[in-house]
């Protein structure tokens, strides 16, 4: 048999290898939330859902539950408090979805660009996911330790980069952890032209999306399953209940300058 036959077939054996070891993972223990930010309300077609739906199929393969929103078509209040109705709103359904967040070992916000930037609906996801964020979890620490988030942007103009960087560094600020590729997306051509879903876009099809969201995905499930193994973040030096208690593990002393 000529080399290249060789070579051929020890790409086909290490495919199958890799396929089969691929198949044997086992997320079954993990939640996942995807929290769609699109502009448009149900039944409108959302091409940010395509490519949750591409994300969200790799997921349930292996195991993980995961609940999505569309976040437009429930009634969530403006406002950086845990439930508006507090605060003067008549209706706020956020805390629904807060409860199912805190439950996930996962977070995926996804959205669209507009104007280079992210929608008005992801900023107003990311205000009421910081209105939890003094909350604490059974370690005493912030409430999303041990948590890891995720990214997905679609659009037709540029901007991919620099919306995930906002969202990723909120979502780390807040106390998630990011992996390594904790973003993807897809944009068309400069200027108007055909969206993720419409025909003949290639979105579906791009290589570069097609991988960064399968790894994003493989990469947030890897770092939780890590997290759910090991009982969470680790603890020393990161509970805001020991530091209110005076603990202030090797924090420089201000009254000593």
């Amino acid at each position: 048999m000529s080399d290249t036959g060789d070579q051929a077939d020890e790409t086909i054996e290490t495919t199958e290898t890799a396929e089969a070891a691929i198949a044997e993972f086992d997320f079954s223990d993990l939640r996942a939330t995807f929290v769609n930010c699109t502009l448009k309300r149900s039944p409108e077609v959302s091409n940010t859902q395509g490519l949750v739906d591409v994300s969200a199929a790799i997921m349930r393969e292996h195991g993980v539950e995961v609940h999505e929103y569309r976040a437009v078509d429930h009634e969530i209040a403006t406002g950086v408090y845990l439930d508006m109705t507090e605060h003067g709103w008549e209706r706020d359904e956020w805390p629904l979805i807060f409860a199912d967040i805190v439950e996930s070992d996962i977070l995926v916000v996804a959205g669209p660009i507009w104007l280079g930037d992210n929608s008005s609906v992801t900023k107003q996801v990311i205000e009421r996911l910081y209105a939890g964020s003094a909350m604490t979890n059974a370690a005493g620490q912030y409430i999303y330790y041990g948590k890891v988030g995720g990214a997905i942007i679609t659009g037709n103009e540029d901007g991919i980069k620099h919306c995930a960087s906002n969202i990723l560094y909120s979502l780390q600020h807040i106390g998630y952890t990011i992996p390594p590729g904790a973003d993807a997306g897809w944009i068309g051509e400069a200027g108007p032209g055909p969206s993720y879903l419409d025909e003949g876009s290639g979105g579906p099809q791009n290589e570069f999306t097609r991988r960064n969201t399968t790894f994003m995905t493989w990469n947030l499930m890897h770092l939780a399953a890590m997290f759910k193994e090991n009982g969470g973040f680790p603890v020393g030096g990161n509970q805001r209940v020991e530091w209110d208690a005076g603990v202030h593990a090797d924090a420089p002393n201000p009254e000593y300058r």
